[in-house]
């Protein structure tokens, strides 16, 4: 019996690593420094331990949500709402941004992304929270703009390499 799948072609806008925990403390303080070079082209994942090189690889605590993901389409909605400019994956912390489809409606599915080095499967599928440092980075309002649509913590069942560009996201 084979599986069924909703396949979807997407396109991966950013991507980032971070392997500096920059939201820490309390919002008022501000973020930490750095971090201008984690905006990557590409990203290298391993199954069970997350992004090479980002904050969360291979901690335990985070195994299975050590990947996230969000919808750009979030991104224009909450900045048009709250007049401010279009976030990124800087201000946002999460890993991977996508255009074409609704990444909090995947929440507790299973799916892949293809950016052309073949699928890399993902699991365990959780809403990625907003927290209070969203109105710190995106502007006054965010924290509550982004609940619902956060994004998601994901884990990464496969070993693989996803890279800015067109991708296909497959749905079980």
């Amino acid at each position: 019996m084979s599986k069924l799948f909703d396949e979807i072609e997407v396109s991966i806008v950013e991507l980032l690593a971070s392997p500096v925990h920059r939201y820490e403390g309390r919002p008022a303080d501000g973020p930490r420094a750095g971090g201008l070079d984690e905006l990557r082209d590409s990203i290298e994942l391993t199954a069970g331990l997350g992004i090479v090189g980002d904050r969360y690889f291979n901690q335990r605590a985070h195994r299975a949500s050590s990947v996230s993901l969000q919808a750009v389409e979030a991104l224009e909605a909450v900045a048009a709402e709250l007049d401010v400019p279009v976030p990124g994956l800087r201000q946002t912390r999460r890993n991977v941004l996508l255009r074409g489809v609704e990444v909090d409606a995947l929440a507790r599915r299973v799916f892949s992304l293809d950016s052309g080095d073949g699928p890399i499967r993902f699991g365990d599928a959780r809403p990625a929270n907003p927290c209070a440092w969203m109105s710190t980075a995106v502007g006054e309002g965010a924290h509550r703009a982004f609940r619902g649509r956060g994004g998601l913590r994901i884990g990464p069942l496969d070993s693989g390499i996803l890279r800015l560009g067109p991708a296909i996201l497959r749905v079980e």
